[in-house]
């Protein structure tokens, strides 16, 4: 695991968040989750090893059902209602985390798009990144 400091958090500073790795994972998501949780047409998320990851702060959690059946937890600041991270039952080791909230969004750059098959018609991607129905095994 190489050593390379990213750090974010909330709108209004109540949570702060910080991984000493480099991402495993930065992708655009357009499943539905992400949709309703961004209001927009996609999310970019990237991953981390889990053992990597801190953050200080309470979060409130929303769960929803992944498309293996198994769960995802949303975490989001319960002050301003920033979207923060997300726990991935399916991957256990990897703590998903919304470039957005970065203090440095321009410090990680999505390698592919992912859940296409659930792109809005008015958001489809439109760039050379690879392109995957679900997410790619």
């Amino acid at each position: 695991m190489s050593e390379r400091k990213l750090a974010g958090g909330c709108a209004c500073g109540a949570v702060r968040y910080e991984s000493t790795a480099e991402p495993v994972i930065v992708a655009h998501c357009h499943c539905r989750d992400c949709q309703r949780a961004s209001g927009a047409a996609m999310s970019t998320v990237f991953a981390v090893p889990r053992a990597a990851f801190t953050h200080k702060g309470p979060t409130s959690t929303y769960a929803t059902t992944g498309d293996s059946g198994n769960p995802v937890v949303r975490h989001f600041c319960p002050d301003c209602g920033s979207p923060l991270f997300s726990d991935v039952a399916v991957l256990p080791d990897l703590q998903f985390i919304r470039a957005a909230s970065l203090d440095d969004p321009a410090a990680v750059s999505p390698t592919m798009h992912i859940y296409c098959d659930s792109a809005q018609p008015w958001g489809k991607p439109l760039d050379d990144l690879p392109h995957f129905a679900k997410m790619p095994g």
